[in-house]
């Protein structure tokens, strides 16, 4: 779950690959900015994609258009596809008669949020195959090699060391109870995400999630670069900040910062500033509210905001180069000590029954 969570960056929760949806755009704006009316650009992007759903998808939102349809009013009935960040900046597009440029800038974050998840599943791919291989290895010895060498063992008839004996009495108990751990498992799992659907119990474990050494510095990086991001696009694009601050709220899956964003707007909508807003909710590093701080002043609040996105995106870089660095070897230990207590507790008896002749 954890690998899962790291790997699924805020916002990018769709059936479409982030980078397919990133290559229509950019097409789109091409197409756009060449003078081409925007029915044929909409046709032309359905013919030239590969992702089967893109193309039903801008099929249909063509021929909406040709009937006189607004374009974010189309694109609104296939959100499953195209997300409300999406919507919101072509609807501001349209109405300022910049949409080639909205469209350039969409595809941009797309492809940095593509990017960043690449960059992510990539570092992770190679510790989950080690855990992985090393699974699969103890699975092998416990499940034929220990059974075979416990049975010789118990006809030698001999005293047998306590490694010995605790790897016999853990191979019986795995033949004979390996499947109340497997319904143990699955009804630990079930609970948890039953747990997880309702509202506190979302709230209880995304809470957790933060507070977990390593990972939850991880996950905050994260979280703050793509809000950083998201909002200053919003923002370049012309959305209100209390727009952006709604729809960058309703896509972030962690319920402590979604609720943070919720207040956050809540308090501007008051007359707070977002700097000081964002410093209250003591959710965001310090670092966000003080850059934050410096935009609002200077009229800069967009550049200030890619700043902060750049800066936390080389730090979740470094954040996991060094995670692995200590992941690696750790998986390594734990792998080589199992296999090497297994190894101790088959020997040990041989050694002392030849010690015996």
């Amino acid at each position: 779950a954890g690998t899962r969570s790291l790997a699924r960056l805020p916002g990018l929760r769709r059936r479409v690959p982030a980078a397919d949806l990133a290559s229509t755009t950019r097409q789109m704006a091409t197409l756009l900015s060449a003078g081409l009316p925007l029915d044929e650009v909409l046709e032309t992007v359905a013919e030239q994609t590969d992702q089967a759903l893109l193309t039903r998808a801008y099929s249909a939102i063509c021929e909406e258009v040709k009937q006189g349809e607004a374009l974010h009013i189309a694109l609104a009935k296939h959100r499953g596809i195209f997300p409300d960040l999406f919507i919101s900046m072509i609807r501001v597009g349209e109405s300022s008669g910049t949409l080639d440029q909205v469209l350039h800038r969409l595809a941009d974050f797309l492809d940095d949020q593509a990017r960043i998840r690449s960059r992510i599943q990539a570092a992770l791919a190679y510790p989950v195959l080690m855990t992985l291989v090393g699974s699969g290895v103890l699975v092998f010895l416990f499940a034929f090699v220990v059974p075979k060498i416990t049975r010789m063992l118990d006809e030698m008839g001999q005293a047998l060391p306590w490694p010995t004996k605790l790897l016999i009495g853990f191979s019986h108990g795995l033949a004979n109870w390996w499947w109340l751990l497997l319904l143990l498992l699955a009804a630990a799992i079930f609970a948890l995400q039953r747990y997880r659907r309702t509202e506190a119990g979302r709230l209880k474990t995304d809470q957790l999630l933060l507070k977990l050494p390593l990972y939850g510095r991880l996950h905050q990086q994260i979280a703050t670069a793509w809000f950083s991001r998201t909002l200053g696009t919003l923002l370049q694009s012309g959305v209100p900040l209390l727009s952006s601050l709604e729809i960058v709220g309703e896509l972030l899956s962690n319920r402590v910062l979604r609720n943070a964003v919720t207040t956050a707007r809540r308090e501007i909508q008051e007359g707070g500033s977002l700097a000081k807003t964002l410093k209250e909710t003591a959710v965001f590093p310090p670092m966000l509210a003080q850059i934050t701080a410096a935009g609002e002043k200077s009229g800069q609040l967009e550049p200030m905001l890619f700043r902060v996105a750049d800066t936390y995106e080389h730090q979740t870089d470094l954040s996991i180069t060094g995670l692995l660095a200590l992941l690696e070897p750790l998986l390594i230990l734990v792998m080589g000590s199992i296999v090497g207590f297994v190894v101790l507790a088959i020997l040990l008896p041989i050694f002392e029954a030849s010690q015996g002749f």
